[in-house]
């Protein structure tokens, strides 16, 4: 048995957020009807690279486990059938600018009034109230604003991007939280639904650790500082004798005391002034120095093998190729080969996290635009024929 089974969700999002968000609930059982635009359906199916078929790879990993059906929202056909799903659903999902939804009669009000049980998720840009409540919101803006983007990149040079849609998965992961949370409290307080506010900026404002209290208590605005972790030492990259990097973490006072034991600076391991971070970070630079004075003479295998014998942790930098081949990843179930519905096969990511009563799973492929038109008779959502829905 799957740990979200009997979980009835209606996906009226599109592109990231809100699609990451139902992705995550369906990996775990829940059943997820996604709602498309007739004729074209989320843009997502068009994002990077295409396969043979013309829909996008990336279309494979979101909407898997989904079931597709088409709908204008727009027409009064169509928010009626939504009214319909709405009226058997548990969880409703959507990422539209605020207001969109009440524009067409589908707000929270409407929706609640007609089904109480009703949760509603509700990810936007910058969330359902305040000043910026009606400003377009994408999740390379939630990074900006939330304090990421700033701190990303080389000390003195343009922010960079972290290279994913780090906002919008942010942001999914919270709105997830948010469903999960509200159904223990449906279910044990009641019966009543409510909804879920979750703002891209807020999501990743979230997880920007001292940020806050450190600009509060010290005036102090963290800057870019490339690879380097300021104020904890010595955490970085460093390069190695064959161009290669590695990653060291070794700022736990007893692993600092190991890797420099490992890369032969006794001094160092028994400097009474480096026995804290405080300490260690007055002379960072010295530390760092010291370090990749030992890496650049070995290779990044060798250096490796060595602190990884000596107990420190460490890391490559790895790519996606890395990743493919790497056997803790393909231990742990994280590469799958999965069949897609044009029956040819694609290596995705396996499902996180790994519960060990109900493991996520991955039940069947993403859906061909408007591939189950006609499978909501009879399946458990709304008895009677859905008007707009073809049967």
């Amino acid at each position: 048995m799957n740990a979200l089974e009997g979980l009835k969700v209606l996906e009226l999002g599109q592109l990231i957020a809100g699609p990451f968000a139902g992705k995550t609930l369906a990996e775990f059982g829940a059943d997820v009807i996604k709602v498309e635009p007739a004729g074209v359906g989320d843009p997502l199916r068009k994002w990077r690279l295409l396969r043979d078929n013309g829909t996008s790879a990336w279309w494979e990993v979101q909407s898997r486990n989904k079931r597709s059906v088409c709908l204008d929202l727009r027409s009064p056909e169509g928010q009626e059938a939504v009214r319909a799903l709405a009226l058997e659903a548990d969880v409703l999902i959507e990422n539209f600018k605020p207001g969109t939804l009440e524009g067409w009669g589908l707000g929270w009000e409407a929706l609640h009034a007609l089904n109480p049980r009703l949760i509603m998720l509700r990810i936007s840009g910058y969330g359902q109230t305040g000043p910026y409540r009606d400003k377009p919101g994408f999740g390379v803006l939630g990074e900006s604003m939330g304090g990421l983007r700033y701190l990303s990149g080389e000390p003195g040079r343009v922010p960079v991007r972290v290279g994913v849609s780090l906002g919008d998965t942010l942001a999914a992961l919270h709105g997830v939280i948010g469903v999960l949370t509200a159904l223990h409290h449906r279910t044990a307080h009641g019966g009543e639904g409510q909804f879920i506010d979750v703002a891209l900026y807020e999501s990743v404002f979230n997880v920007m650790e001292s940020l806050l209290p450190e600009y509060d208590a010290f005036g102090a605005v963290r800057e870019r500082a490339g690879s380097a972790l300021p104020g904890i030492a010595p955490t970085n990259a460093y390069r190695c004798e064959d161009g290669q990097y590695v990653l060291v973490a070794g700022n736990g006072d007893s692993i600092f005391r190991r890797l420099m034991r490992a890369i032969g600076r006794e001094d160092l391991e028994n400097d009474p002034g480096l026995v804290h971070n405080d300490g260690r970070v007055l002379r960072v630079e010295e530390i760092d120095a010291a370090i990749e004075a030992w890496t650049l003479q070995r290779s990044r295998d060798e250096v490796l093998a060595a602190l990884d014998a000596a107990g420190v942790p460490v890391g490559r930098i790895y790519t996606v190729a890395d990743i493919a081949g790497d056997p803790q990843y393909l231990a742990r179930g994280m590469i799958v080969e999965a069949p897609t519905s044009d029956g040819s096969t694609l290596k995705v990511p396996g499902v996180v996290p790994k519960l060990s009563a109900t493991p996520g799973r991955l039940a069947h492929p993403a859906p061909r635009l408007g591939e189950h038109d006609g499978d909501l008779h009879g399946a458990g959502w709304p008895a009677r024929r859905v008007e707009g829905v073809a049967a």
